[in-house]
């Protein structure tokens, strides 16, 4: 037992040293400035929230070429110069180690959805003549398409250090902003100036009464529109018996802006009267009905013509048995001999 107090204590005292350690001037220099001109990338980071990330080889890039630091800019005799990569790798990881930024796991999003659309089209076969159909444009959707699902999420890498390569790095560095603090001092400085109203001078106090007075005007202003904009409405409304519908500033009491809500000026919309909608159905019945009398002419022709026809197949069914009158004779002959002969044998 007194060995794990000694230990915890041990612990203890090792992350209060570590939460003792605080980054140099030259170090918040370099971190802000590569927060301000590395690329960065934002994404969600372990389906929670979204984060921004930068890659390692972008910003030793930057380090060796761009920055104040690089061999080429860096000053004669200067503290901190990166006259090789390894350095500033080392630097990078310095940084790290504080806390600046953490390394990430790449995992990309549309690695389920391909093998989901794998399978379906291994169930389904594509034609030559579907591929023929698609168009140039087709093709620029679909490239579209894949560059909008080429995402990427992230997570936790298990070896916390810094590589030169493409690998995502997250920011944990998120300054306060300069003018959060001018803000700040104003809201407080206002406070105390609202609080000490009554040592304002006569003249200052005098302006601000009429400021208040054309605020509460303004306002008073607005609710009468409102209601004015619905009184205007009902009278158009039962005016027009229900058929025109009249908005003066439709957008004033809606969740938009303060220069939209008074645009556009009046919007209006009318409903045709119900009589006319049914003479418009008569007409269109009327039409309706001479299009199928069309048709049932159409229909009758065709019939005519079949009889017609008909008709001219009986006679020339008749000319062929006139022309055909000795064939026609020659064979009744050989019918009757039949019939003879076969009355014969009945006889016997």
């Amino acid at each position: 037992m007194a060995e794990r107090r000694k230990s915890k204590k041990k612990l203890e005292k090792g992350g209060k040293d570590e939460e003792k350690e605080q980054m140099t001037k030259q170090q918040k220099s370099v971190v802000n400035w590569l927060k301000k001109n590395v690329p960065s990338k934002k994404t969600k980071f372990m389906h929670s929230h979204v984060v921004e990330y930068f890659s390692a080889a972008k910003a030793l890039d930057a380090l060796m070429n761009n920055s104040p630091w690089s061999p080429e800019k860096a000053k004669d005799g200067a503290d901190l110069k990166f006259d090789y990569r390894e350095q500033a790798i080392d630097y990078m990881a310095d940084l790290l180690r504080l806390n600046m930024f953490h390394r990430a796991k790449k995992i990309p999003v549309a690695e389920k959805e391909k093998k989901k659309k794998k399978d379906d089209t291994d169930n389904e076969d594509e034609t030559e003549k579907e591929k023929e159909k698609k168009s140039k444009g087709d093709d620029k959707k679909d490239k579209d398409k894949e560059k909008k699902r080429r995402k990427i999420r992230l997570e936790m890498h298990m070896d916390q250090m810094f590589i030169d390569c493409s690998d995502a790095y997250v920011w944990l560095y998120d300054p306060t902003p300069w003018y959060y603090y001018i803000a700040g001092a104003a809201i407080v400085l206002g406070i105390i100036a609202v609080c000490l109203f009554p040592l304002w001078p006569m003249e200052m106090r005098q302006g601000v009464y009429y400021l208040s007075v054309a605020a509460a005007g303004f306002l008073v202003f607005i609710i009468v529109l409102a209601i004015i904009k619905y009184i205007v409405f009902v009278i158009v409304f039962l005016g027009s018996a229900g058929k025109l519908k009249l908005w003066i500033f439709p957008n004033l009491t809606e969740d938009v802006g303060f220069f939209e809500s008074f645009w556009p000026m009046y919007e209006y919309t009318y409903d045709k009267p119900k009589k006319d909608k049914d003479s418009d159905d008569e007409e269109s019945s009327d039409e309706e009905e001479e299009e199928k009398e069309d048709n049932d002419g159409a229909q009758d022709g065709d019939g005519e013509g079949s009889e017609t026809g008909k008709d001219d197949e009986k006679g020339e069914e008749e000319e062929e048995d006139v022309a055909g009158g000795d064939q026609s004779d020659s064979g009744n002959s050989k019918s009757s001999d039949g019939t003879k002969e076969f009355e014969f044998i009945n006889k016997d």
